[in-house]
């Protein structure tokens, strides 16, 4: 990638950043004398610039997606600390977070030990713009689709868990149990051998092609739905981190996985055209 498209690609993610803190900053209580949500807000970039450094420097990015996990625990931390005022809604917020984080970090930190390398940053990480350009992305995506759940832990107005919130924590639930069970099946398939040539299409995966990342924006899903009912005056931001997940789902990861099948495997046209993507 180009040099200028990857320092343009900086800049525009810092802007998105600051207007995301801006419009979550209204309505979030203050501590010393500035919006929790702010406060929050940055954290997720602080911790992707601190590892990228020593991620440069060492060539690898074994702790990219670990780095993601550890940033929204962190954040939800802070949050929870620094808010006199937590209630029992921002605690399940506060818990949902924490497990699927703790969750998925620790899964893609262990495949990718097992794995030894993520193709997508071969030349990547060689270089450093470009390779910063990523972890900044890395900061903001943490920004983005936790603003919901944010927003409401922030929020300096309480509530009690309404129908919505009931509704977000059931997708949740449900968003993870399809996530796990998902992300089991595929590891035990991928174990046997025989399969190493094959692609698996037993279990939810008969069901679905990717029931993963189905599972993921159901998370997702449910969290906006958390902070819609705590702030639904702000919901044309509140919403965004759900829809972007979604985006990046079917127009970006979907198709580079199912085109990287099809080079490796032509059989998988037919697989396509039978199973759902999502």
């Amino acid at each position: 990638m180009k040099k200028a498209h990857t320092i343009i690609g900086i800049v525009i993610s810092l802007v998105i950043g600051a207007l995301v803190i801006l419009a979550g900053s209204h309505g979030s209580i203050p501590v010393a004398g500035q919006p929790l949500f702010a406060l929050c807000g940055v954290i997720g970039f602080a911790l992707h610039w601190s590892v990228f450094v020593p991620s440069y420097i060492f060539q690898t990015e074994h702790y990219f997606d670990l780095t993601g996990s550890i940033s929204y625990i962190s954040t939800v931390a802070v949050a929870a600390a620094l808010n006199p005022q937590l209630d029992a809604r921002d605690i399940i917020i506060c818990a949902m977070i924490f497990i699927w984080a703790v969750r998925l970090g620790s899964f893609l930190f262990w495949r990718i030990k097992k794995d030894g390398q993520d193709k997508r940053f071969t030349v990547m990480k060689t270089q450093p713009i470009w390779f910063l350009m990523t972890w900044t992305l890395g900061g903001l995506w943490v920004l983005v689709t936790m603003a919901a759940g944010l927003a409401a832990i922030t929020s300096s107005t309480t509530a009690e868990m309404g129908p919505l919130s009931w509704l977000g924590c059931a997708l949740w639930l449900f968003g993870m149990t399809v996530e796990v069970m998902a992300d089991r099946q595929k590891t035990q398939f991928r174990a046997v051998p025989e399969n190493r040539s094959r692609f698996i299409t037993t279990g939810l995966w008969a069901w679905s092609r990717h029931p993963n990342y189905f599972g993921e924006w159901l998370f997702w899903a449910g969290l906006a739905l958390f902070g819609l009912a705590a702030v639904p005056s702000a919901w044309f931001w509140v919403l965004p981190g759900a829809v972007a997940m979604l985006v990046m789902f079917l127009v970006a990861s979907i198709p580079m996985i199912d085109k990287r099948s099809l080079a490796r495997r032509p059989e998988y046209a037919t697989h396509m055209q039978q199973v759902s993507g999502f």
